[in-house]
């Protein structure tokens, strides 16, 4: 006759001693629980550290686009910075030109001429103005070091020290930047 075996059947009884696999002796470790929990911690921190990279490379990313626009707003601002100041010396000819001619009323001939260069000088102030590009205001201001340059100094009673006499050369910006300095002379104390 044959034995029955009563008690329930396991898929592993079936099974050498060995071929349960080392995992069956590491959960029959009592260390086990910790190092698997230890595992865990360790691979929740590099998955914390992983976003945490993600999140700084997503906003260095952000911040150069930014800067790009920003820089590319400011090249489209400023791009005929250069042009103007090109510019400017005609405009510091013309004012010349007028100032040289003789006192008007002397000869209708220099008076036509006087008018045209000064209709060319003032359409040329129009168009600087149209592209933002404006003259800095001497008269009666106190020296800016961040718009205006100081020639010579002379000495003055009329001027308070530190205050512009006179504007040797006129100064422009370019919307709010420095397109170029007015050339001063400022009273210094006599």
């Amino acid at each position: 006759m044959t034995e029955v075996n009563d008690a329930p059947q396991s898929p592993f009884d079936d099974l050498p001693e060995d071929a349960a696999g080392p995992d069956a002796e590491a959960i029959a470790e009592p260390n086990a629980e910790a190092a698997l929990l230890a595992a865990l911690d360790a691979r929740d921190a590099e998955i914390t550290d992983l976003k945490d990279r993600v999140l700084r490379a997503a906003a260095e990313t952000e911040n150069t686009r930014r800067r790009l626009e920003r820089d590319k707003a400011d090249t489209a601002a400023y791009a005929m910075t250069g042009f103007a100041r090109d510019l400017l010396a005609v405009a510091d000819n013309m004012r010349r030109a007028v100032a040289a001619l003789p006192a008007a009323g002397e000869s209708a001939a220099v008076d036509l001429v006087r008018a045209g260069i000064e209709a060319t000088e003032r359409e040329l102030i129009a168009i600087f103005g149209r592209y933002g590009v404006t003259r800095i205001e001497t008269e009666g201001q106190k020296l800016d070091p961040n718009r205006h340059q100081a020639m010579l100094e002379v000495p003055s009673d009329a001027h308070e020290p530190g205050s512009i006499v006179a504007e040797l050369q006129a100064g422009y910006v370019i919307k709010d930047r420095l397109l170029r300095p007015a050339l001063v002379s400022v009273a210094k104390a006599s």
